[in-house]
């Protein structure tokens, strides 16, 4: 039986590493052709030669500062014209601070707007006009949990990603007429390499390590939801209802929740 993603490409930035490693090798494995950007050119070339010795296929990959708008332009510009038709975007490429604001340093501020939200505005807005010609095409942007419910030590990221929420689900209703699909994935914390930026000093893994989601079951889920009309993937499932709660008594969840939010 021929999968849906059979002769699809996929463009999926923060490919490298964590989540994004995983998701172009469950799309390969699923039939996809995964184009991969990231800035790690040893990695990607590791990961391209890996790709097509287990499945018999070519993954091109672009190196890209999704930071320096110039560069993501080019690329975009490079891959649509190397590429031919693209069918799906996901977003994935992303960085936290997890630090009290008054003692976050700007620059670590910046570099949470420039890649969380800018660059993802960025990339999307370049690629929109080729999947509105084609009348098709999927978005999907790796959000957080955090972007529901904000916690001490996560007001910077947090925003970012309550800010990523609102254009993902302003851009559904926008695209929707050309048969766009907008997807908004919103996770918990994952056993990635995010957190050797976000929490150095490993304080709060420790605390939420029975709690994190193992990334190749995540990117599985998001794979399979792949040119779908998925509105939101929200794992864990228990996290999900807690953010539900939290937006009808949020005082109350705050109250409760104190020790929990405070693990960081």
């Amino acid at each position: 039986m021929q999968s849906k993603l059979t002769g699809k490409k996929i463009v999926v930035t923060g490919a490298s590493s964590g989540i994004g490693e995983m998701l172009v090798k469950q799309i390969a494995s699923a039939g996809g052709t995964p184009i991969m950007l990231a800035r790690s050119l040893d990695k990607l070339r590791q990961l391209q030669k890996q790709l097509k010795e287990e499945h018999q296929i070519h993954a091109s990959f672009y190196m890209v500062d999704l930071t320096d708008e110039a560069d993501v332009y080019n690329v975009v510009n490079t891959v649509l014209k190397e590429q031919g038709t693209i069918h799906a975007l996901i977003n994935n490429a992303g960085a936290g601070v997890f630090q009290y604001v008054i003692d976050t340093r700007w620059e670590d501020i910046e570099l949470m707007y420039q890649l969380n939200v800018l660059a993802v505005i960025r990339i999307t807005k370049l690629f929109l006009p080729h999947f509105m010609d084609n009348n098709e095409g999927h978005i999907i942007n790796i959000a957080s949990q955090a972007g529901k419910i904000s916690t001490p030590k996560s007001a910077v990221y947090a925003s970012t990603k309550h800010a990523i929420l609102g254009f993902t689900n302003a851009l559904r209703q926008e695209v929707a007429r050309n048969q766009i699909q907008v997807t908004a994935v919103n996770l918990g914390p994952v056993r990635t390499n995010f957190f050797a930026l976000a929490d150095p000093e490993g304080n709060y893994q420790k605390n939420v390590e029975k709690y994190m989601l193992d990334p190749g079951k995540v990117a599985e889920k998001i794979t399979k939801h792949l040119l779908t009309n998925k509105r939101e993937i929200n794992a864990p499932l228990w996290m999900d209802i807690g953010s539900k709660f939290y937006q009808l008594f949020p005082g109350l969840t705050e109250k409760v929740m104190k020790k929990q939010f405070n693990k960081k």
